[in-house]
């Protein structure tokens, strides 16, 4: 390594030889290489981390153009991962660049991830969002987090302990909002400006957990408003509704496409864990539609009984609940019984359990 390339922050009190050494040694994976990912990719290479890996199955488009300041305009219709690399080992000989042309998923997270030391979520999906953090919670990672909104940002550090314990983004946002809830920038638009503000505090965020200095945004969401620089700090602490997944075997029963409102079939429920994140929900009920004398009988779960024969007449009696799943035991009855809630109810969480009875009994 040059030190003399990184002078100017070596001399730094408080940084020094022993800091840049850090950044050398430390592996860092940014994920997603759009309007935060290009920045935080660009201030990390220039820093001086040693091995960064990026993450990003999309290609360069004109529209990208005002904001991810990677990219030029030879590179549309290029791979994003492979644009970004080519343009940092131009910027930094002496760092390592990997690029991940695919999309993370729950089979491929454990072979690109596991080898890396911090991780930097620069998605702009909530998919993707949820399946970073929860298997980062389990695999102890630290994850820097950034998200925009037309003039606003914000900017979080999860998975790292202070004060006795750990937070991630579960503690601030419990459960995914449906698709239709939340635009996308391709929706709404986003100031370049923005991005590049976000993007640079979340490589100054991952740039203090490698060196040590200064205090990160541990436990604290700071948002960010361009329009007047009004910046907010908010505590968190950890959530007594959290739903992260206990361990591998919980992570890899999820289906994160679904409950984040990405396939048309969301009605069906197809986990116990699942079961539990919905359940866990105020106002949320699990009935089941068989009759009376069927067996086996539903343990471990508080439920009521409503026969599928009397359903449309009882209906009124799910009046006060905002998330209802049926069971049956094949899941032939409980589809009807959607069904039947949906026109009564369209405009609540109606699921089922599409494998019947015996997933929960």
């Amino acid at each position: 390594m040059d030190f003399k390339r990184y002078n100017r922050q070596i001399i730094l009190h408080d940084f020094g030889k022993e800091a840049q050494d850090k950044l050398f040694r430390s592996r860092v994976l940014v994920v997603g290489a759009g309007g935060l990912g290009c920045p935080v990719l660009q201030c990390l290479a220039s820093a001086g981390v040693g091995y960064l890996g990026i993450v990003d199955f999309d290609k360069v488009e004109i529209t990208n153009l005002h904001r991810q300041i990677l990219y030029k305009e030879g590179d549309v219709g290029k791979l994003k991962s492979l644009a970004a690399k080519e343009r940092l080992e131009e910027t930094n000989s002496e760092s390592t660049i990997t690029s991940y042309s695919e999309k993370l998923n729950v089979k491929n997270i454990s072979s690109i991830i596991d080898s890396y030391n911090i991780i930097v979520d620069c998605t702009d999906n909530f998919q993707t969002r949820y399946l970073l953090n929860d298997y980062c919670q389990i695999k102890n990672l630290p994850l820097v987090y950034g998200a925009i909104y037309q003039y606003e940002g914000q900017i979080a550090v999860f998975n790292v302990e202070k004060d006795g314990m750990k937070t991630n983004y579960r503690d601030l946002f419990p459960f995914p909002p449906k698709l239709s809830e939340v635009p996308t920038c391709n929706e709404t638009g986003v100031l370049g400006t923005l991005t590049g503000i976000i993007g640079t505090i979340q490589a100054n965020e991952v740039i203090k957990l490698i060196s040590g200095i200064g205090n990160p945004l541990i436990h604290k969401l700071m948002i960010f408003n361009s329009l007047d620089y009004n910046t907010r700090m908010i505590n968190f602490a950890k959530s007594k509704i959290n739903s992260s997944p206990k361990d591998e075997d919980e992570f890899k029963a999820i289906y994160y496409e679904r409950i984040c409102g990405m396939f048309t079939t969301i009605n069906e429920v197809e986990s116990v864990f699942q079961l539990k994140e919905i359940l866990s929900r105020k106002n949320s009920i699990l009935v089941d539609v068989r009759n009376e004398d069927e067996v086996p009988k539903i343990s471990g779960f508080d439920y009521m009984l409503i026969p599928l024969s009397i359903l449309e007449e009882k209906i009124n009696i799910l009046d006060d609940y905002d998330s209802i799943i049926f069971v049956c035991n094949s899941g032939l009855r409980s589809k009807r019984a959607i069904e039947i809630a949906k026109e009564k109810f369209p405009q609540k969480d109606i699921r089922h359990i599409h494998n019947g009875i015996e997933m929960i009994s």
